[in-house]
């Protein structure tokens, strides 16, 4: 059985989501190619390292895909304009989840995102070498 540290990834999670600020408050800071897409992909790896937190003996596999189809579900309705959540995303914290307008270069970015992720996962996650507990146990005499 897999087990996360939950104190690790929620401080993974803070900073990632730091990182990803930072990008996007100092570009100038970073190579134009980074600073264009940093923001998206460390949001996605974000959305990774929550569910992470949420469902600490979920499976990598199942983590990622579930963080995809957020990412992915977050982009596609960018493509949807109602007065209701247009003003939503016209706040601060709004754009910042919501995003604001439809970009194909996020769905890649959200994907490398999420694969960094998931793949930092599987370095820092700790199995338990003892196996499950049987429900039906053998009387021995």
């Amino acid at each position: 059985m897999s087990v996360r540290a939950l104190p690790l990834y929620a401080a993974i999670a803070v900073l990632t989501a730091v990182a990803g600020l930072a990008s996007r408050r100092f570009p100038q800071f970073l190579p134009a190619f980074v600073a264009r897409y940093a923001g998206d992909t460390l949001w996605a790896a974000m959305v990774f390292w929550l569910l992470a937190i949420v469902w600490p003996r979920a499976r990598t596999r199942g983590l990622a895909i579930g963080a995809l189809g957020i990412a992915l579900g977050v982009e596609v309705s960018q493509l949807y304009h109602a007065g209701w959540i247009d003003a939503i995303r016209q706040t601060r914290l709004g754009a910042l989840v919501l995003g604001s307008g439809f970009l194909w270069s996020d769905l890649a970015c959200y994907t490398v995102g999420v694969g960094v992720a998931a793949g930092l996962d599987r370095l820092l996650i700790w199995r338990d070498p003892t196996p499950p507990a049987s429900s039906a146990t053998a009387v021995t005499e």
